[in-house]
Formats: C-alpha cells, structure tokens, sequence
C-alpha cells in the first residue's frame, strides 16, 4: 500500500491505517528503535507507541514523508524511554556509542537560550551536511540520525568499514571545525 493511501487512512480515522502502518514499517522502526534501546520488550512497546502517536498526529499533520515521520516520532520517542529508565549504569548501546563520536564536535550544557542555541546548532549542521558529498552526508546520517552500526553504514554505502570509519572521522573533524567557524563553543 503507498504512503499516501496511509495517510488518507489516518485522515478518515480508518484503524487499517495503524495495521498498514505496522505492516509497511515494523521492521524499520524495530530498528531504529533498537539501536537505541537495548532491550526488544521496550522496542516493541516504543514501536506501537510510534503507531499511536502517529494516529493521534495524523490529522492535523499530512506528512510527505510518512516514513521519515515515523521514524523521528519512533527515535523521539525511543530516546525518551532510555532517559526514563534512569539506570546510571545502563549498557552500552549504539545510541550511546555514536553520541560519544560527536562529544568533541558538539557543545554540551544548558543555559539560559538552550532552546535558541539548540535550533541555531541544528541549523548550522544541517548547512555542514549540505556541504559534503552525498556519500559522505549519508555516511554521517546513517550513522547518527539513525544510528546504524559502523558495518551497515559501510554495506549500504559499499565500502570497506575503515573506508567508512575514516569518512565518519573526517566529516566529525569537518563539522568540528565548521561549528567553531560558526562561533559555536566546541
């Protein structure tokens, strides 16, 4: 079924449209949501949050892209659960791990503009992404939009994974010195 015929769903308040839904994008979202939290009991439970989220959104929202839709309200709501859980000592996930490549590269910290500072921030990479070659702004958003592991970057680019860790390094570097230029305390 095509995404638009989904989305009219939703607009009719038509309930096939949540099973459609899990149907067609199940398995993306199940991994997006894995690679952040580490447990398959919350995914499940993130995913099908996901579907209502999207039931209670759809209206007003007619998103063009009902797969990119899903897939940040899935992410949004994935870290959201891993925040909650309030485990200091949690294990490792690679939403963790890829966090802490960007350490470097990004500024930490609230302040007062936090809310000012993070759209001006999220404005600025984006300008940075949109500056490299499409492989290498599809290396970076694999890897940290949607969190995929350094091995599937480099298969779905095709490429070696030093290839693709060395890509990923240097576009770090890059964004580093990029937000810096920008006045961004890195």
């Amino acid at each position: 079924m095509e995404d638009s015929e989904i989305v009219e769903r939703f607009w009719r308040r038509d309930e096939t449209a949540v099973w459609e839904t899990q149907r067609k994008y199940g398995r993306y979202l199940a991994k997006i949501v894995g690679s952040i939290l580490s447990s398959r009991e919350d995914g499940e439970e993130v995913v099908n949050d996901t579907c209502l989220r999207a039931w209670n959104s759809i209206p007003p929202s007619r998103p063009d892209s009902l797969a990119a839709y899903l897939g940040k309200i899935a992410r949004r709501l994935a870290i959201d659960a891993l925040r909650t859980r309030g485990r200091e000592k949690r294990m490792a996930s690679a939403y963790a791990v890829s966090l802490s490549e960007l350490e470097e590269c990004i500024p930490g910290g609230p302040g007062p503009e936090e809310q000012l500072e993070l759209a001006q921030l999220a404005q600025a990479i984006s300008a940075y992404l949109r500056t490299l070659p499409p492989q290498a702004r599809n290396a970076f958003i694999g890897r940290y939009f949607y969190l995929d592991s350094l091995k599937e970057v480099a298969a779905h680019l095709g490429m070696s994974e030093s290839k693709a860790k060395s890509m990923l390094y240097r576009a770090r570097l890059g964004l580093k010195a990029y937000l810096t230029q920008e006045g961004f305390c890195v």
